[in-house]
């Protein structure tokens, strides 16, 4: 069988650290697979999953439809690749994006998931905190939350399974072979979210090869 081949949208945001993060996770699962720096259609074209980074999502969302990377995205998402976005990659997914402050942003994203992000919800940089998160699919031992800068989910449609709340507040979602986070998983030494990432992304590429 191949190596699965995890795409991270290199725009800008946390490149890097998604990668190193991707391939301790492939290391612990024992699956061969290789974590790639993409910006453009084909790249986006040959690829098992894709990681959306944080960063700054309105900027992300103009080079990603100047590259013609943003209908690519989408068609792979609709069509059931796996999709992991934290941060701004959750705003990147949405549906919908407002800010309390200007309201709705028409701001490009992937428009994958049928949820309502609200940015910057938590406040700006200097409100960034850690938070232990209970994330019952990653098992009982807590995961610990980076928020730095980070969105809400405000509204949900009947597809979307909330993963992980914080005071009420709605910080991980998944739809499908959709995966959101408010926090930074990648900054963390705790792989979890990362290898359930990958068991999809691994599934997913099992049913191509089967197909």
């Amino acid at each position: 069988m191949s190596q699965l081949r995890i795409g991270i949208l290199g725009f800008q945001g946390d490149i890097e650290e998604h990668r190193a993060m991707t391939e301790r996770a492939l290391d612990l699962m024992g699956l061969e697979g290789e974590a790639l720096w993409v910006k453009r259609l084909r790249e986006v074209e040959s690829l098992h999953g894709l990681i959306v980074p944080g960063g700054e999502s309105t900027v992300m969302g103009r080079l990603a439809a100047h590259n013609e990377a943003l209908e690519a995205v989408k068609l792979r998402g609709n069509a059931g690749m796996p999709i992991l976005g934290s941060c701004s990659g959750m705003i990147m997914l949405a549906q919908r994006v407002y800010d309390r402050v200007v309201g709705e942003t028409k701001q490009p994203t992937f428009r994958l998931m049928d949820i309502t992000v609200e940015r910057n919800a938590f406040g700006r940089q200097r409100e960034s905190f850690e938070a232990e998160l209970d994330i019952p699919v990653l098992g009982e031992e807590r995961f610990r939350g980076v928020f730095i800068r980070a969105p809400l989910v405000r509204e949900a449609g009947s597809r979307v399974e909330a993963l992980c709340r914080l005071n009420d507040e709605v910080v991980a979602v998944q739809q499908g072979n959709l995966l959101a986070t408010s926090f930074h998983p990648e900054l963390t030494d705790d792989t979890r979210l990362h290898g359930y990432f990958l068991k999809s992304v691994h599934k997913y590429q099992q049913s191509l090869t089967k197909g």
